[in-house]
């Protein structure tokens, strides 16, 4: 670590998966390890939010929902992160545009689930995100049909990898993106919140 930003070096290719993690689950946990062996990735880093502006209620404290994520992913090329309260971004436009300055040389990919996708088009600047790092759609149970009518699907459907080429998805140039269809794992941080499962 340095200045408690991960380390990352030139040329090296880092997944970056954003979100709430409140909490963390065995689903984010499978999509992570399903990209890393997907998407020609180097490592990846989770972004633990301080929150998410889509969503009116704030998560449980920062403190809390990263001290759970590191507890429920061990692995030697994941590294949980609280990079957005350190530079101090709000959204994911701004983050990567912080990251490529913070990092010159490092390859990101934004990775996220097929139910993101279907909604990323009410993200701020998604169009610049699309046109700024590749960005990698694992499925999740329910959401394969509405993400790939989604809008920004539509609009970017020129850019769109095939699944047998997700492997050279973090070397392309973006725009770029790859939906790949991964086994199932039905869980959500709010069907665990609304089971009593998880307080902070």
């Amino acid at each position: 670590m340095r200045h408690g930003f991960p380390m990352a070096w030139a040329g090296e290719v880092i997944g970056l998966l954003g979100g709430s993690f409140d909490p963390a689950h065995g689903g984010h946990v499978h999509i992570t390890r399903e990209a890393l062996k997907r998407f020609g990735l180097t490592r990846v880093w989770w972004l633990v939010s301080p929150g998410n502006p889509i969503k009116a209620r704030g998560p449980a404290p920062l403190a809390s929902r990263l001290a759970r994520a590191g507890a429920i992913m061990q692995h030697p090329r994941v590294e949980i992160t609280d990079i957005e309260a350190r530079l101090g971004t709000r959204y994911t436009a701004e983050t990567l545009q912080r990251l490529e300055a913070v990092y010159p040389g490092v390859r990101f990919v934004w990775l996220m689930g097929a139910d993101n996708l279907a909604q990323f088009h009410r993200w701020q600047d998604w169009r610049g995100i699309m046109a700024r790092v590749p960005m990698g759609v694992l499925a999740r149970p329910g959401d394969r049909i509405s993400a790939r009518m989604s809008p920004a699907a539509r609009v970017f459907a020129a850019a769109r990898l095939a699944g047998r080429a997700s492997h050279l998805l973090g070397r392309a140039e973006a725009p770029a993106w790859c939906f790949v269809n991964v086994p199932m794992v039905a869980q959500s941080s709010s069907a665990i919140r609304a089971a009593g499962g998880w307080s902070a």
